[in-house]
């Protein structure tokens, strides 16, 4: 029993022993030569985190069935992540390596490709010195920033699995992203005293798209949207009427009109009916005929625009074309004019469109008021901030 016990106790130590010196063996017997590592970046950008890492090799000779393996580690206290290594390759490695690449179908090679070192070397036949700039981009996750990164050094052969050579520090730290310091607003109130206006001129304008019969200029109160048109303009004057602080310079109605037809007529039409529109307003204030100025707008192409231009109608961009590239004018010397050229666009189609659906809402006319705001003290500026603050400066 004893001398099983010795027989015991040496096994054990043999074994320690044996250990012991495989865990220690000297890289020398799997490469001689140089392999230096040199720190570049580990750097947080965004989401992503950026690695560049120098590698020398000076003289790298690997065992023939061998090969050294560069692997980077990223470590942190409960993660660690192994990115893509450098493969130094002996003679009969590589052999194999190219062998096995050759013999594999499209789906292993796919796969191969998908876990393949960053970049393989042949590790025999170097003479000289030689570097790689291993850079690598990878998705920066939460875990990360408490990181630092190693390059283990192994070795590898065909018919065992990888002995750790060494572990080389390369990063103590990731180099985190300066986020951008906060504008701090400090508000700081200031009282502007406005300067003085010895008069106080305002004006004040209101759009009405009143409804005539076809090429009639006489208004009809109840003729289709007229109720709503004319209760606008009316209020407008209403509101001014009942201000002692104000005093009427002058109210114009200005008319437009849709662009079909001549000019002449369109100007003798519009300026009817804005005519009509102050006889209208005349017996219902109390303001007197002189004050009233009836103006002609033109032809309500810049209307028709925007009204084409918000639409879905066929031929749009046809339309658009006409009326901005095609003067009003008529063009004597080619017979061409923008009516003419909508007239005949598409076989006239598009312009019978916008005939029914478009030209009555260019009919429209505007009414305007110039009027003078009195002087007034600090008690009458605070009801009026609230009540009409477009008199005050």
């Amino acid at each position: 029993m004893t001398k099983l016990k010795s027989l015991l106790y040496l096994l054990i130590i043999f074994l320690t022993i044996s250990s012991l010196s495989y865990g220690e063996e000297n890289p020398k017997k799997w490469y001689t030569g140089i392999i230096q590592p040199t720190a570049l970046e580990l750097q947080q950008a965004g989401d992503s985190l950026h690695i560049q890492i120098l590698y020398n090799f000076d003289n790298i000779q690997v065992s023939s069935n061998q090969s050294i393996e560069l692997i980077p580690v990223l470590i942190a206290a409960n993660h660690q992540m192994e990115l893509p290594e450098i493969s130094i390759k002996g003679r009969k490695n590589y052999q194999n390596l190219k062998r096995k690449l050759a013999l594999m179908n499209t789906q292993e090679h796919a796969f191969y490709q998908s876990e393949a070192p960053y970049s393989i070397l042949k590790g025999y036949g170097m003479t000289g010195k030689e570097q790689i700039r291993y850079s690598l981009t990878i998705p920066f996750e939460p875990w990360m920033k408490d990181a630092y990164l190693n390059v283990k050094k192994e070795v590898m052969g065909c018919c065992r699995p990888g002995r750790l050579l060494s572990a080389i520090p390369l990063f103590s730290a990731v180099t985190l992203e300066k986020l951008p310091v906060p504008y701090q607003i400090t508000p700081h109130i200031s009282y502007v005293q406005p300067k003085v206006e010895p008069v106080k001129s305002r004006e004040m304008s209101c759009e009405a798209f009143l409804d005539f019969v076809v090429s009639k200029t006489d208004i009809k109160p109840d003729y289709m949207n007229n109720p709503i048109e004319l209760k606008k303009i009316s209020s407008m004057l209403a509101e001014v009427k009942n201000d002692t602080a104000i005093t009427i310079r002058g109210i114009s109605v200005i008319g437009y009109a849709s662009p079909e037809g001549s000019v002449l007529f369109n100007k003798q039409l519009s300026e009817g009916r804005a005519k009509a529109l102050v006889n209208y307003l005349l017996p219902r204030f109390p303001f007197s005929k002189e004050l009233y100025k009836v103006e002609y707008g033109g032809e309500n192409w810049e209307g028709l625009r925007k009204m084409v231009a918000r639409s879905d109608m066929a031929e749009k961009d046809g339309i658009l074309h006409i009326i901005d590239h095609i003067p009003v004018e008529i063009n004597y010397r080619t017979n061409t004019s923008r009516k003419k050229s909508l007239m005949l666009y598409k076989h006239g189609n598009p312009y019978r469109f916008m005939l029914r659906e478009y030209y009555p809402h260019l009919r429209k006319a505007i009414c305007k008021i110039e009027y003078d705001v009195q002087n007034f003290n600090i008690e009458q500026a605070k009801v009026l901030i609230h009540s009409r603050p477009q008199n005050l400066s």
